[in-house]
């Protein structure tokens, strides 16, 4: 009875979603059909296809949801999820969503900050590849490589890493629950990108499946499309299974610190001089500066204060000689400075206190929050003069915003800009982000155009032509995609701003690989024009 029930659901539910009730049921079962037609019989598809009318259907769709600003009532939901648990799901769902000219979104970890994994803008129906359950990590110590699947989130990584060895590490975000998958795809940059560069500067071999549904490897798809599903968008060439990386090594003993400057100590010097040398700090030292609006500590008048966050491969005694030389401003003391391991500084970086058990990477659950992610690059130092006017402009919006500087230099200026799709290499002094968060659906409006506001004002102190932005913080504002007539045209207004100049590139390989455009989404790659093919 109760099967009966669901699939009575399933069928009102097609019926009444699918081309918005011009389909028929035949058309519905011939999807379904075709997904256990072409999975492997072994390992049946049927449990992992999660209509709207399944229990399980809204807890795995929003299970890697972290953005309330996308799960609201009138957020636009999949018809249908398939959370793959075989690699022969991927090629099914591939296979039957192209032939039946469906849209598919490929989520990892749901960490994409505009939701362009599981939401679509476009108005017509679409489902989810869900890649949650593919997540195994399978390290090799005498290669000092990994195989890491799509579905795997960074904690899993770094914790099964540890376990192996206490002086190897991956180069990868500071967030422990972010997915492989887009982490990677997008180009992926982490506390050590000084050292050992981007994410993407450590992968070796992918596994995918191709528009054709066939699993592919480096020597199968060949260099070119290792290059772009490796930083310039995996949802845009195909699904990236999973990828081969290259492990670091790490010191048994590193050193964290967290300290914060207000206006009245002096934070515009501290910063001003932090510019120039952060930058050209030795590759193990990395310290990112962090800027919001806050309630002074002498009186009730709100400043701006800064927190100074800060991984160095090395012993303590050897950061304080280094940074009380070169950026005595900042007032170093050997009691803000904790040693510990590496893995326990992934915890230090996610607040979480050294000493926790490191078996707490492997949880997936976090605080959730409306959130607005934006993104730039600084190529000059800001004057002193621009840094006083940004903290006055903060402290007149009252905004929530939190501007985070991260330095480059290091590694990423020795990389070539065209070596991968990350184009912003030698010339960037350092990346920032926008960070708003709120917690009320009321606010929702205000706060995200206070975030725009700060984004404009900052326009002097940037990149220009193109305003430089990165594609791990996907931001629809940039620009979005109907996939019509004039793709190209659209792709190429967000695609510059993320790529510069290898979006060209990247818009030949995918024309090769893809021409009829079935990996797609707001911000993914198009093809060239056909006159211009």
């Amino acid at each position: 009875m109760k099967h009966s029930r669901t699939t009575l659901l399933a069928v009102i539910f097609f019926v009444v979603i699918i081309w918005e009730s011009n389909s028929s049921l035949a058309y519905s079962e011939t999807f379904t059909q075709c997904l256990t037609t072409n999975s492997n019989p072994k390992h049946p598809i049927s449990p992992t296809v999660l209509y709207a009318g399944n229990h399980s259907y809204s807890s795995v769709l929003e299970a890697n949801i972290h953005n309330l600003r996308l799960n609201t009532s009138t957020t636009p939901k999949p018809f249908l999820i398939i959370a793959a648990t075989h690699e022969s799901h991927v090629q099914a769902a591939v296979t039957c969503g192209k032939r039946h000219n469906l849209q598919m979104k490929i989520r990892s970890g749901g960490h994409d900050y505009d939701g362009l994994s599981y939401v679509s803008y476009s108005g017509h129906p679409f489902f989810v590849l869900d890649m949650l359950n593919l997540r195994s990590v399978d390290v090799d110590l005498a290669s000092k490589t990994a195989w890491v699947q799509s579905g795997a989130i960074l904690g899993e990584v770094y914790y099964y890493i540890w376990e192996k060895s206490k002086t190897l590490a991956y180069p990868a975000g500071v967030c422990p629950t972010v997915g492989v998958g887009g982490h990677i795809s997008g180009g992926g940059y982490g506390n050590m990108i000084r050292k050992y560069g981007l994410t993407i500067d450590n992968t070796i071999d992918a596994r995918m499946v191709d528009v054709n549904g066939k699993i592919l490897d480096r020597k199968l798809m060949g260099e070119d499309l290792f290059w772009a599903i490796n930083g310039g968008g995996g949802g845009s060439f195909g699904v990236v299974l999973a990828y081969k990386i290259n492990l670091v090594e790490v010191p048994e003993t590193v050193t964290v610190f967290r300290v914060t400057r207000t206006l009245e100590q002096n934070v515009t010097e501290i910063v001003h001089r932090w510019q120039h040398v952060a930058p050209d700090l030795p590759d193990e030292i990395f310290i990112r500066t962090t800027m919001e609006f806050v309630k002074g500590t002498v009186s009730s008048q709100m400043t701006v204060r800064a927190t100074f966050l800060a991984l160095f491969l090395g012993d303590a005694s050897t950061l304080l000689s280094i940074l009380n030389r070169r950026l005595p401003e900042l007032g170093l003391v050997r009691s803000d400075c904790t040693e510990t391991s590496w893995i326990q500084s992934v915890l230090f970086w996610t607040d979480i206190q050294v000493g926790t058990s490191e078996k707490v990477l492997l949880e997936r659950n976090e605080a959730l929050m409306y959130i607005k992610r934006k993104s730039d690059y600084v190529l000059e130092p800001i004057s002193r003069t621009g840094l006083d006017s940004i903290w006055r402009k903060m402290i007149e919006l009252e905004t929530p915003t939190a501007i985070a500087f991260n330095p480059y230099g290091g590694m990423m200026a020795k990389i070539s800009s065209t070596a991968t799709p990350f184009p912003y290499r030698e010339g960037n002094l350092c990346k920032i982000q926008y960070v708003t968060d709120w917690r009320e659906d009321r606010l929702t409006n205000r706060y995200m155009e206070l975030t725009r506001k700060l984004y404009r004002f900052m326009t002097p102190f940037v990149s220009k032509n193109p305003r430089q932005s990165f594609f791990n913080y996907r931001d629809i504002e940039l620009g979005t995609n109907s996939h019509k007539i004039r793709s190209y045209v659209e792709g190429k207004r967000y695609g510059e701003k993320y790529f510069a100049g290898n979006f060209e590139r990247l818009v030949e390989i995918k024309t090769r690989v893809d021409s009829g455009n079935f990996f797609r989404n707001e911000n993914s790659i198009p093809v060239k024009p056909y006159f211009d093919s």
